[in-house]
């Protein structure tokens, strides 16, 4: 990557790496099926019987692509294909939620909120109330054994259908309360707009469940417009081409419509150019409320740290204002605002004696 040309606000020193991994930190935009380790992939596939492209972990890396600049999200997406393939038993589920968990705590995340769809994980006849609770026990256990909090969005998949979305959400509307708290719309953006998928998004809404789409990445402001003001977002994921609508940017500012920027993973899909030309500071700058965040941690090959120290030292983001994101990531979160309020309160006690 090229350096960046001007030096972090607030001052000139860089901060180191390790000072980003003591950080307490959240993860709001992370899908599970793009967050295994390679070495998981590989045992379970020869525990299924999964043919694989590679038996190492060099070249199963290799054969994914795993993060490079792949150009487009369709080819950046072609990853799953491999991983979808081992992820089709309850115990594969509960252990890759398991060690998800384990990851992110092992770089200090406090919260996280880990989205997946269970339709994508029947082919061998799961039940969907299996892959759900699979994976809650995966993150359970995760919380027992590590403290960190985790919770579950589940997806509807905007290029299978409608129907299929529908199903999603009803099964997001079974699991509220018991470690379900949103609904979100990922996969292809383009020529598969969210308005397709009202009745799911209405379903959501009339149970008082939370609401994330994939919007702004693959297609234009247009795709945010939707997702807000048709289908009622809450968060929008990414949003990397909300500057393209000043006036649209500026309601979402001032309705504090929270963006789950992914840096890493938006110049390798050729969302952006790359990390100096990110809207992210744009963004900050105008005071949106915007959180940094994975997407996929096995395929961009990123942690939270990575990518606060990535905004820090190639966007120019100073510590004092990696400080707001931060909260920004604890203020977003799907939580109720009781606990919120109280998590809130110790992570700026913490920030503050760090």
């Amino acid at each position: 990557m090229e350096e960046v040309s001007e030096p972090p606000s607030g001052g000139t020193e860089t901060v180191d790496f390790e000072t980003f991994l003591a950080l307490p930190k959240t993860d709001l935009h992370v899908h599970l099926d793009g967050s295994l380790r390679v070495c998981t992939i590989l045992e379970l596939a020869n525990e299924q019987g999964v043919e694989l492209p590679a038996d190492t972990e060099e070249g199963l890396a290799r054969a994914m692509r795993l993060g490079e600049n792949t150009g487009s999200l369709l080819e950046y997406l072609k990853a799953f294909d491999i991983t979808l393939k081992v992820l089709q038993t309850g115990e594969a589920l509960r252990r890759v939620a398991y060690e998800l968990a384990q990851d992110a705590a092992a770089e200090n995340v406090r919260y996280m909120e880990v989205r997946y769809s269970p339709m994508l994980h029947t082919r061998a006849g799961l039940p969907l109330s299996r892959v759900v609770e699979a994976v809650l026990e995966g993150l359970n256990q995760g919380h027992d054994d590590f403290g960190i909090e985790s919770n579950v969005i589940i997806c509807g998949i905007r290029n299978i259908s409608p129907e299929s979305s529908l199903q999603m959400a009803e099964l997001a509307v079974a699991y509220k309360n018991r470690g379900v708290v949103a609904f979100d719309l990922a996969g292809a953006e383009y020529d598969y707009p969210p308005k397709d998928h009202l009745e799911a998004f209405q379903l959501v809404r009339g149970n008082n469940i939370n609401v994330t789409i994939h919007a702004g990445e693959a297609y234009g402001p247009e795709s945010v417009h939707q997702a807000i003001h048709v289908c009622g977002a809450h968060r929008v994921g990414h949003g990397c081409r909300l500057r393209e609508d000043g006036d649209l940017l500026h309601y979402v500012n001032d309705h504090r419509i929270a963006l789950e920027c992914c840096p890493s993973s938006n110049v390798q899909t050729g969302a952006v150019e790359s990390l100096q030309r990110h809207p992210l500071r744009l963004y900050y700058n105008l005071g949106l409320r915007v959180t940094v965040n994975t997407d996929n941690r096995m395929v961009t090959d990123t942690t939270v740290s990575k990518e606060l120290w990535l905004a820090h030292t190639k966007m120019g983001l100073g510590m004092a204002d990696i400080r707001r994101v931060i909260l920004n990531g604890f203020k977003s979160a799907f939580l109720p605002f009781h606990r919120k309020q109280a998590l809130l309160r110790r992570i700026v006690k913490e920030l503050d004696g760090l």
